[in-house]
């Protein structure tokens, strides 16, 4: 259960990265919604990952967590931002993926 919660707070964290990032497009009421979104997904996820972290390593369960949010928010910003997903960027998002599996692997 430790694990899914962990997974949840990454996501939660790919969402406070977004909120971060079409908050900057923004202004106004719209821009004031995606903060507010921002502070929703970030309350979120370190409440998860609290919890998550009663039962994990706190080393694993942070790699982990900002793994997922890294790979998460770099799909994010290729698909929503239309950042490049230039070769050396897939590679390093592959071989981070390979690493959490390999974390989640090792940790009883």
């Amino acid at each position: 259960m430790n694990w899914i919660l962990l997974i949840i707070a990454g996501l939660f964290e790919v969402g406070f990265a977004t909120c971060l990032g079409k908050a900057k497009e923004t202004t106004g009421n719209s821009s004031l919604f995606w903060y507010g979104g921002f502070l929703v997904c970030l309350s979120v996820s370190m409440i998860l990952l609290v919890k998550a972290t009663k039962e994990l390593p706190i080393g694993t369960a942070y790699a982990v967590w900002t793994g997922i949010g890294a790979v998460g928010s770099v799909l994010v910003g290729v698909i929503v931002f239309k950042e490049p997903a230039t070769f050396w960027r897939v590679f390093f998002i592959c071989t981070l993926i390979l690493s959490i599996i390999g974390l989640k692997m090792v940790t009883k």
